[in-house]
């Protein structure tokens, strides 16, 4: 769970990822460098082309996709049973953003080089030069805030931060300042460190704007979290599906969709989603440039982005990309979307600008506010 690194490689110390592998075959080179150059389908002439150009090639090389993680699991089983043709190797489900791309520089050349990525923003800005462009056919339905015009990376489903608790155990949480009581000692949770994984990172956007602040200054969401860490209630452990099982991480800062599927094993379980600010934030799909399977991943690109895996990511709990076309056209699950927790009455996400600031105030502030 800890997986969504947020910030720029620059900001992170990382270990190398290397996977052993081989060249490319010479004899797919021609064909993989039409694909490689491929910005949208019209250069491959058809869908079937595609497909065909995919299945030629026979493999597709994922990263950083845990199961559990947004209904990935059935998404990656829909592609697999839809291509049988095409073998997945899904490498390192639980690395970041910033070790994606690591080991996409470290493979360069090779067979296991991952050949798309799911990234954090401030991760994906940093890297567009590793990026090849490319315009999915639902292209003009994902909205341009969500999207880097030339389709070197493209947001995919998103969430918003929430706070989940075992409610047999803690009052009813209303407000942020709940967490600062003597009820909560020694139990609450980010979901990783913020200067890493997305995730906790939100966290802090989110205590920011529900202490008074704005997204262009995190610093009243850092000044939140000391005096949660001072009041004795900070609870500094990764947190994992074990460790909310266990009870050891029972009250966590995560994405409302992540929050949301331990309900199914604990009825006490309750996620909160303020209703009157909320921090919501998207992670994108890019390719990789040096893919080693560019046709398998333009088809990749194309399958998340269809009605039928958007509608995973909504049985996942995610809002996907394309929710409010796919509601205008009737092709949303209206059940799964119903289903959703309340939007609250005012949304934030943050900018290009306000992620860079705030990655490079957390590197700078965080460790000592919660020492």
């Amino acid at each position: 769970m800890l997986r969504r690194a947020l910030l720029p490689a620059s900001l992170l110390a990382v270990s190398a990822l290397v996977l052993a592998g081989c060249s490319s075959d010479p004899s797919t080179d021609a064909a993989s460098s039409d694909a490689a150059s491929a910005t949208s389908l019209s250069d491959f002439g058809s869908f079937s082309d595609l497909e065909e150009a995919a299945k030629a090639e026979g493999a597709l090389n994922v990263i950083a996709l845990p199961r559990d993680w947004a209904n990935y699991g059935a998404i990656l089983d829909l592609f697999a049973e839809k291509y049988p043709e095409i073998e997945i190797t899904e490498q390192s489900p639980d690395v970041s953003s910033a070790e994606e791309i690591q080991a996409a520089e470290t493979n360069a050349g090779l067979d296991t080089a991952p050949d798309v990525f799911d990234l954090g923003l401030a991760v994906a800005l940093e890297s567009t030069d590793q990026f090849a462009p490319y315009q999915v056919q639902t292209w003009d339905e994902i909205p341009d805030a969500l999207k880097e015009s030339t389709g070197l990376f493209v947001g995919d489903y998103g969430g918003y931060m929430s706070i989940g608790y075992d409610s047999s155990k803690f009052p009813e949480i209303t407000s942020l300042d709940d967490l600062l009581g003597s009820d909560f000692s020694g139990s609450v949770a980010l979901n990783g460190d913020p200067t890493q994984a997305g995730a906790a990172f939100a966290g802090v956007g989110l205590a920011t704007l529900q202490s008074g602040g704005d997204l262009d200054d995190f610093q009243p969401g850092i000044d939140f979290f000391q005096e949660l860490n001072a009041a004795g209630n900070f609870l500094k452990v990764d947190v994992t599906p074990a460790t909310i099982e266990s009870g050891e991480t029972p009250v966590v800062f995560d994405w409302d969709y992540l929050n949301a599927t331990h309900t199914a094993d604990n009825d006490d379980w309750k996620v909160v989603v303020f209703d009157d600010l909320g921090y919501a934030g998207y992670y994108n799909q890019a390719i990789n440039k040096d893919a080693a399977h560019p046709a398998a991943a333009r088809l990749w690109q194309e399958f998340l982005y269809s009605d039928k895996v958007q509608n995973l990511w909504l049985a996942g709990g995610a809002r996907p990309v394309r929710m409010d076309a796919m509601t205008e056209a009737g092709t949303i699950d209206a059940d799964l979307a119903s289903a959703l927790p309340a939007t609250p009455a005012e949304t934030l996400v943050p900018t290009e600008e306000q992620s860079s600031a705030a990655g490079e105030l957390l590197g700078s502030e965080w460790a000592a506010a919660i020492q």
